[in-house]
């Protein structure tokens, strides 16, 4: 839930306004779209409700926290362990295999490392790509490496998932593959999934599509 939310950016003696008091709820078990045109603020609502940018003014809770009154270590962990992201660009790393990116969250949040495996087989095989685990990134698809992104997103298990035009950097085939794999993981896992996208079919798994202009929702479409 947002409630006035308010964000500006300066840059020396310029302000840019990039939300404008929005105000949004969002209910659990929801796959909500957000679309609106290049600097409307759709990406900015995002990284707030994600934990990595703080707002200027307003209210954000989330399962009953006002991000707003997080110290930054608290951010931290909201990060680590309620909110997943799922960027265009994968935002792997390219050194470790893909099972190590998928550990990598784990390592962080300092589970052991019996739990880290068998966590890491279960995520490999829920995206399909077990038989993948030692392959580094240049070595998978676009859309391999994405379905790998959204294994690290759920590596603690979180209950919100984020992501920034997920199927921007894919074909149209692979791009359906993978709001088909949102799609299951709202259904099967429960997740609550908020995704910001130019992507006309996301319409077609969302329970709401929401419209920002000028840093404010200002229509709601079924």
């Amino acid at each position: 839930m947002t409630k006035d939310l308010i964000k500006v950016y300066r840059t020396g003696k310029a302000e840019v306004i990039a939300l404008r008091g929005l105000d949004l709820r969002i209910g659990d078990g929801e796959i909500v779209a957000i679309r609106g045109p290049s600097g409307c603020g759709k990406t900015t609502f995002l990284n707030i409700l994600g934990g990595i940018d703080r707002p200027t003014a307003g209210r954000i809770e989330v399962n009953g926290s006002n991000l707003v009154d997080l110290s930054d270590g608290e951010l931290v962990r909201y990060r680590l362990r309620q909110a997943g992201f799922v960027f265009q660009f994968f935002n792997l790393v390219p050194t470790l295999t893909a099972e190590e990116n998928i550990e990598l969250p784990m390592r962080l949040a300092s589970k052991d490392a019996t739990a880290r495996k068998a966590r890491t087989k279960e995520l490999l095989d829920l995206v399909g790509l077990a038989q993948r685990a030692r392959h580094r990134p240049d070595e998978l698809s676009g859309g391999e490496q994405q379905r790998i992104a959204i294994a690290v997103a759920l590596a603690n298990d979180p209950p919100l998932l984020l992501a920034d035009e997920p199927t921007g950097e894919l074909d149209t085939k692979t791009g359906q593959e993978v709001l088909n794999l949102f799609q299951r993981l709202n259904r099967d896992l429960k997740k609550t999934i908020v995704v910001v996208t130019h992507d006309a079919r996301v319409a077609g798994i969302a329970s709401r599509v929401l419209d920002i202009r000028d840093g404010k929702i200002v229509e709601a479409a079924a």
